[in-house]
Parts: C-alpha cells; structure tokens; sequence
C-alpha cells in the first residue's frame, strides 16, 4: 500500500505518543525479532521500533529489511526510532488502516 504525504502526517502523529514496543540490541536483526514484528505489526498495525546504543544495525538499513521482508512502510526515521505500519488482514484489529483509507 502507498501511502499519501497526509496518510503519513497522520500515522507520525497517532505514533507520536506511543512507547517503542521492539528494541533492537547486540544481537541486531534476527529471524525471532523478525517473527516479533511482523505478529506487532498483525494486531497493531503501527509499531515504534528503538535501536539501542549497542546495537551495530543503521536505522536506514533497517527500515530497508523491514520494508522487504515485513512488507511495512516506515513512516518515519528520526534518530534511532522507527516508526513502521502495515495494515492488518483481520479485520477485528484494523483501527488505522480504516482511518488511513478515509484520508
């Protein structure tokens, strides 16, 4: 799904007060971080993701793997934050999906 420039906004700001629910540490990106986020992703639809201090992983890169292999849109990168959504498939957990496609 392509996002809009507003869809965006919408998305940053619903986040914005939101805490990080996955932390990418030492260990980086692995296939369990992976299987994490993609089942946040299923039931909340959009997710803030921290990379520690310690981890060696760039958020650019990342936000990249995440958008190949989780088939999300980053909505925004801003330090070491991300921001990423992905419309769920039930439909008992789409809140923002149905707000976003009213935009």
């Amino acid at each position: 799904m392509e996002l809009t420039g507003k869809q965006k906004r919408f998305l940053r700001s619903e986040a914005h007060h939101m805490n990080p629910l996955v932390q990418i540490g030492k260990n980086g990106i692995s296939e369990t971080l992976l299987d994490q986020v993609d089942e946040l992703l299923e039931r909340r639809e959009l997710i803030k993701v921290t990379l520690l201090q310690n981890t060696d992983e760039e958020a650019k890169e990342v936000a990249e793997i995440f958008e190949t292999t989780l088939h999300c849109d980053v909505v925004q990168i801003i330090g070491r934050i991300l921001v990423c959504f992905r419309p769920s498939s039930k439909e008992k957990y789409q809140t923002f999906s149905t707000k976003v496609r009213s935009i």
